[in-house]
């Protein structure tokens, strides 16, 4: 994980590679899905990802994924693909807190790419509201936006 939190994606990986195959589990799967995008191969990361039942998977995890494969899909410059991943039930039924707040802030952010902006408006607002423990920027997003509205 430290190299992961270091950027070495190519040390990390290998490492993630090892412990996945010793332990069996996903949980690492994120990180090294996240790792393929870090060295240049968004559609790795995709793969990688398809070779999971995501409905089976908890649903903490299951937004980690999403997140990592829509962030894939927007490398390959596929920002409406990106925003057809993230267009889940979770966006809204999830309870606040840190997973719905960063799908809604990601979701956002590829609308905002898509040229979807007053959509990408309102779900920044969803995920500044979701957003109880501060893990995203949008409430300072916000706090921007109104401050160079009002300029």
């Amino acid at each position: 994980m430290t190299a992961y939190l270091d950027g070495d994606f190519a040390e990390a990986i290998s490492e993630l590679r090892a412990v996945r195959r010793m332990s069996g589990g996903l949980e690492y799967l994120p990180m090294m899905a996240d790792c393929e995008r870090g060295l240049g191969r968004p559609q790795k990361a995709v793969d990688l990802i398809r070779e999971v039942d995501l409905r089976a998977v908890d649903p903490d995890l299951r937004i980690e994924l999403l997140l990592v494969m829509a962030g894939a899909r927007a490398d390959m410059g596929q920002a409406d693909a990106a925003v057809v991943v993230l267009k889940v039930p979770e966006l809204t039924k999830l309870p606040k807190g840190d997973a719905r707040a960063r799908l809604q802030y990601a979701y956002s952010s590829f609308l905002r790419e898509t040229g979807r902006d007053t959509e990408a408006d309102e779900w920044l607002q969803r995920a500044a509201d979701s957003d109880i423990n501060g893990v995203t920027d949008a409430a300072e997003e916000l706090d921007g936006e109104i401050a160079l509205g009002e300029e």
